[in-house]
């Protein structure tokens, strides 16, 4: 942070009628891979006390319903590909025992497509399907649309129907492979040689259901030497056949910098800007009337578990692996990428928190229960308040320098649901050792009032939650701190701290 006294004021500047766009609700997404214990002892656990009468973990379900996650990408990730689906259908006691490249484990095929789409049933989400585009290829990406999608009177929907699913699955986001420009991946491609694959394999499950929507690889991550050059041709080879470009990127704090740390939503407000660039570059060049817009489905705080995670026994069964604990000041960064995408609501449209239990995930579980990292806070809260339209959102306030640029103090958005008449002001406070004052010119929603102000903040930027101390991090009743006079807002943002200001007619 910068040295000297700091003018703590922000000034957040609205207008109703200036808005970049309706939150497409998928922006609150997830992500289930058949990765350490985030599928077996995460979400499916059969013979536990929580399970249900299909094995799935009730009190996990619970959770994942409270944060009201709208889509979950499943089964990968770097599992894809290598992942023949048609081992994880039909009886279980046929289903074959493999060993997975991606993560030097065993895996069972006892949780698969078509449990997976129960799950989802009963979670009341949706299903966001990978194909596997590295050992495998366009006939068999054609072949598991048909077996989800078609309704019968065909070699793959029947298959499904022999399974026990008679209604088609109906699954309508597809992704065309996982990260396939890494070096790490099982068969990844040449830009040239994936943009090929993508655009056929798009083509062709659009032939078996037009009705799908298709998203391409971008970058693995924006530090890949080909970034920007892999995007641009992936886009000329695939842009008919395609609806969405990846980006993934993760954070981390080793180095125990907490200004810098909390900077990197400077980062991924530029890394978002760049690969809107490029898809509005290739539209240009080839004349296309149709958008691409960005599907942002691996993101999160990742770099607790990578020490431990090098020390672990090859071919096993959901060893716990890449299990992070969270932190308070990891909360606060996932607040603030949370309002980078709702800032960026006009082009990201879809985005999967990596990932949903136990692997880099808001949700633990044990043998004995289930509960909730400080990440999951900020999540649920943005999921659950932050629908409707987000404002284009001025907001005046001192910077601090980083390693990424000039970082504001305080990152803010505001989102209006006119609808259910409500306002919601998301902000979080970066500055470690002073609150903040805020304002805010309401007076186009001069009858709205202030009906809840939740804080989440601690002393200690290091406090985490455990299955024996799970309320150590958890938001907090602060309305008293906000309130509306003559149309103005006026808050206290506390040092340190994500913000919920709710308002309401």
């Amino acid at each position: 942070m910068k040295k000297g006294k700091v003018e703590n004021k922000v000034q957040v500047c609205i207008d109703r009628d200036f808005t970049i766009s309706k939150v497409d609700e998928r922006i609150y997404g997830s992500f289930i891979e058949h990765l350490g214990r985030a599928v077996y002892e995460g979400i499916y656990q059969p013979g536990n006390k929580f399970a249900d009468k299909n094995g799935y973990r009730k009190d996990v379900m619970k959770l994942i319903q409270e944060i009201n996650v709208p889509i979950v990408r499943y089964p990968g990730g770097n599992f894809v590909s290598s992942f023949n689906w048609e081992d994880s259908v039909g009886p279980k006691k046929d289903r074959p025992r493999r060993i997975e490249l991606a993560w030097g484990v065993v895996e069972t095929n006892q949780f698969g497509l078509d449990e997976f789409m129960d799950w989802c049933k009963k979670c009341k989400t949706q299903p966001m399907y990978a194909v596997n585009l590295g050992t495998r290829g366009i006939e068999d990406a054609k072949n598991v649309v048909e077996y989800c999608n078609s309704k019968g009177g065909t070699k793959y929907a029947d298959m499904r129907i022999k399974n026990g699913a008679k209604d088609p699955y109906g699954i309508k986001l597809w992704c065309l492979g996982n990260e396939m420009d890494g070096p790490w991946q099982t068969g990844h491609l040449t830009a040239e040689e994936y943009g090929r694959k993508a655009d056929l394999a798009g083509q062709i499950m659009k032939l078996v259901d037009p009705t799908i929507e298709t998203v391409a690889c971008g970058s693995s991550n924006l530090t890949m030497p080909t970034f920007g050059n892999w995007e641009r041709t992936v886009l000329e080879c695939a842009y008919d056949n395609i609806d969405y470009l990846s980006l993934h990127q993760y954070y981390g704090n080793a180095e125990h910098d907490t200004p810098n740390f909390l900077a990197n939503s400077v980062a991924m407000d530029q890394f978002i800007s760049q690969v809107v660039s490029i898809c509005d570059y290739v539209k240009a060049v080839k004349r296309k009337k149709k958008d691409i817009n960005l599907s942002f489905d691996e993101w999160n705080v990742w770099y607790h578990s990578n020490e431990q995670d090098k020390k672990l026994e090859k071919w096993v069964e959901h060893p716990h692996q890449l299990e992070d604990v969270y932190n308070f000041e990891d909360a606060l960064l996932v607040g603030s990428m949370l309002i980078t995408m709702l800032r960026h609501a006009d082009r990201v449209k879809i985005a999967c928190l990596a990932q949903l239990v136990n692997v880099i995930a808001p949700i633990m579980t044990s043998d004995t229960g289930a509960w909730r990292q400080t990440i999951f806070y900020p999540y649920m809260q943005t999921s659950v308040y932050g629908r409707g339209e987000v404002l284009n959102t001025v907001v005046k306030v001192p910077t601090y320098e980083s390693k990424h640029g000039d970082a504001p103090y305080v990152d803010c958005v505001v989102v209006a649901d006119e609808e259910n008449e409500t306002l919601t002001l998301f902000a979080v406070n970066k500055n470690l050792e002073d609150d903040f004052e805020l304002t805010c010119d309401l007076r186009q929603f001069a009858d709205y009032k202030v009906v809840e102000h939740s804080v989440l903040t601690h002393k200690d930027l290091e406090a985490v939650n455990t299955e024996e101390n799970p309320d150590n991090v958890k938001p907090v009743d602060a309305t008293k701190n906000s309130k509306t006079t003559k149309g103005i807002l006026t808050s206290t943002l506390p040092a340190r701290s994500w913000n919920v200001i709710r308002l309401s007619k």
